[in-house]
């Protein structure tokens, strides 16, 4: 566990250096308009802090693991713009075409010996919003973000192109239109700070949006078990007529569990049409990396369809983060459902 380096209310006195906790963000369901707000694009990336130490660059994950090794692109293009003693904070990506692609980040780890090569077919990016201690070696954490971005962009002005600084805006009005216009590209929504806020290692003094948008899919399992169903496993049918595992929803409000308990229907083993999904369900489907073991689940007949929100967070037919449930729909038949091929 990465110790938060300072307390609300307190003065920073220790150096900016690894193992450190980056500042995180709360969800919210609307922006903010006030004076004062500024908003960023929310990146598909990996969270990364870059320390410029005299000797390279050293990149840690926001979980505190060593990424330096697996982005020597950005080492290298932090050692060339960045003076020693600065140390940044960012978010990794890829991009693919004019989407990012989170799979290839996650390739970086596991190519092995294949990293140059998918490294010249695919380099990263590092898209850097703060400023956490100057090139001198003086914290900055006391220091309205305002200043802070002032120093990032003078510090950035002349990096290469690996070197990104994020866009900011005060303007309400233009945030909003990220929102909706750039999620094609990967955004996942905003970021909301406080212009005279200092970076607080640790805790959640942001504020997040995520941009979402409302579909369905078909509920083909549910944890712990129908009669007491806490999250949904969804799916949607293949070009083949299969039923594919899609992702899983956050946990469910009291009432729709005892909604959806009265709907379910526990899957007959004796069927001669076969549940298409292992069980448990294998660690590598949830792509979740924190939490890698096996789910346990109980097996429904795929005929209720559920109506969902889902955020841009979609690889290889999958929305990585858990998706909302709304609402069953009664209306529609598993025929109705957008197929595995659709996007959201």
């Amino acid at each position: 566990m990465i110790p938060a380096r300072r307390r609300a209310g307190t003065a920073v006195t220790d150096s900016v250096h690894p193992p450190f906790a980056p500042m995180l963000a709360k969800s919210v369901d609307t922006a903010p308009e006030a004076p004062g707000v500024a908003y960023e694009p929310k990146w598909d990336g990996w969270r990364a802090l870059a320390f410029r130490r005299p000797n390279g660059v050293y990149l840690q994950s926001r979980a505190g693991r060593d990424l330096s090794s697996y982005f020597p692109d950005i080492t290298e293009a932090v050692s060339e713009a960045v003076p020693a003693g600065a140390a940044l904070d960012g978010e990794l990506v890829v991009w693919e075409g004019e989407r990012t692609n989170f799979s290839l980040l996650q390739r970086r780890v596991t190519a092995g010996a294949q990293l140059p090569a998918l490294i010249g077919r695919h380099p990263a990016h590092y898209v850097v919003f703060d400023l956490l201690r100057a090139p001198s070696g003086r914290p900055l954490l006391d220091t309205p973000l305002m200043e802070r971005r002032a120093l990032l962009e003078q510090l950035l002005a002349d990096a290469p192109a690996p070197l990104t600084l994020s866009p900011q805006t005060t303007d309400l009005e233009r945030a909003v239109e990220w929102l909706h216009t750039w999620t094609a590209a990967g955004i996942e929504g905003l970021m909301i700070k406080r212009l005279d806020g200092r970076y607080e290692p640790g805790r959640r003094g942001w504020q997040k949006l995520r941009a979402y948008r409302t579909t369905e899919a078909i509920i083909g399992g549910v944890t712990p078990t129908i009669d007491n169903p806490q999250t949904l496993l969804l799916g949607r049918v293949d070009q083949h007529g299969r039923l594919r595992y899609t992702g899983r929803t956050s946990p469910l409000r009291p009432a729709q569990r005892t909604g959806l308990a009265a709907l379910l229907t526990a899957d007959d083993p004796t069927s001669e049409v076969k549940h298409p999904w292992p069980q448990p369900l294998p660690a590598a489907w949830s792509g979740q990396l924190e939490q890698p073991q096996p789910l346990p689940y109980a097996r429904v007949t795929p005929t209720v369809v559920a109506e969902i929100d889902v955020d841009t967070a979609y690889e290889q037919h999958r929305w990585r983060h858990h998706v909302r449930y709304l609402r069953p729909r009664l209306d529609l038949s598993a025929t109705d459902v957008p197929p595995l091929e659709d996007h959201g």
